[in-house]
């Protein structure tokens, strides 16, 4: 069985796509994706997203603002509440992009700086998008202490060496549909080194789609796409890589 790490349920097509969420649910299942991780990226978004996912015992959810949205409705006081609601799990989207928002880069990296804090009071991992600020990410990671609380790297596209600093903070490393894109050279040399026991797969729908589902809005059941390609590139069986990614899931977010 297969865990997607990181979607944004309440961000698919609900209209034409999919009947409901229940639809959705029914498609991962069907794919042998068991399990769901869905999550947040503002605060005005994240009640409606939790109501969704709230019937469901294997959907989980985290709580945060993307680096992309930090200038959304913000109160620290409001995060700390619904990060503590026992059905997060993880802290964030949260992180650095320079590349499409350098503007922002001073707020963005308050608000990361504030999601390190909570995520270490209250021992749950972080989800982190990075893009164009690899040292900024690692710093203010190893500044807040963020190697007592661990987390993710999510939909990595960085470099080896970003990678293992990361991993040396306690962080798993997560690949999306990215690596199945034929220019991704780089980032296939980088998941062939990446040590099994690190690594986490996701689709980050509804963006990214694998191939041959790309140019499609993407969903959890295309994980097995991304699982089944990353198997390939390891020269290992698909199962021992869903046991595997499956079990580092659960050991990092349901600890």
């Amino acid at each position: 069985m297969f865990v997607d790490s990181h979607c944004h349920l309440d961000k698919l097509d609900y209209q034409e796509l999919h009947n409901g969420i229940e639809d959705v649910v029914a498609k991962a299942k069907a794919a042998n994706v068991t399990e769901l991780l869905s999550v947040g990226v503002t605060l005005d978004s994240f009640p409606n997203m939790l109501e969704m996912i709230e019937p469901f015992d294997n959907i989980y959810a985290s709580c945060g603002v993307h680096p992309l949205d930090v200038e959304s409705d913000f109160a620290l006081d409001r995060l700390h509440e619904y990060a503590s609601h026992p059905r997060v799990v993880a802290i964030g989207e949260t992180g650095l992009d320079y590349h499409y928002q350098p503007e922002t880069a001073d707020l963005q990296k308050l608000r990361f700086e504030q999601h390190v804090e909570l995520a270490v009071n209250l021992n749950k991992p972080l989800i982190i998008h990075t893009r164009n600020a690899r040292q900024d990410t690692l710093d203010i990671l190893r500044n807040g202490g963020a190697d007592k609380c661990g987390g993710v790297i999510h939909c990595f596209t960085e470099d080896l060496a970003f990678a293992q600093a990361a991993m040396e903070l306690g962080f798993y490393i997560s690949i999306s549909g990215i690596v199945t894109f034929r220019q991704a050279t780089e980032l296939k040399d980088v998941v062939k080194a990446l040590p099994i026991d690190r690594l986490l797969i996701e689709t980050d729908s509804p963006y990214l789609a694998p191939v041959p589902h790309r140019g499609k809005q993407n969903q959890p059941a295309y994980v097995v796409e991304v699982a089944a390609y990353i198997a390939q590139l390891k020269e290992i069986a698909l199962g021992e890589l869903a046991e595997k990614t499956t079990r580092n899931f659960r050991e990092l977010f349901l600890r």
